[in-house]
């Protein structure tokens, strides 16, 4: 019996076949959310830094629901950034959307140099619901 389960969202992105890994992996009652980033559908970046970081949420919110999840069941998030100082009150407003209320989930922030064109990408970590 397999232990892990890989979850697509319907409107799945290219870059999970060229780059060889799945959106989500569902296991042991989790879901592990893969990095997400704001990839049109032929996996290319969208150049507007705010639409950029409203498309990766929307890619994890898709994502999510592909796992039977929404974003009131993540408990752990990982943030990267290419320019952490500039783009923080951007990233905020879009966070603060989608997390608009305590109890927020832990939070990681970390600023990076290269993310394959992209500017911000955000992996959670989310608990499937029992009846679902």
């Amino acid at each position: 019996m397999n232990s892990r389960t890989a979850i697509f969202p319907t409107d799945r992105h290219a870059l999970y076949q060229a780059h060889g890994y799945s959106a989500a992996i569902a296991s042991g009652g989790l879901l592990f959310v893969s990095g997400q980033v704001g990839s049109r559908s032929d996996g290319s970046p969208e150049p507007d830094f705010a639409a950029q970081v409203r498309l990766a949420f929307a890619n994890l919110e898709a994502t999510l629901s592909a796992g039977g999840c929404s974003f009131d069941d993540v408990v752990d998030v990982t943030t990267f950034h290419t320019d952490p100082e500039n783009q923080f009150g951007v990233i905020m407003a879009v966070k603060n959307e989608a997390f608009p209320e305590p109890p927020y989930p832990s939070w990681t922030a970390i600023g990076v140099t290269w993310l394959a064109g992209f500017d911000f990408e955000i992996k959670v970590i989310a608990r499937i619901p029992s009846d679902r």
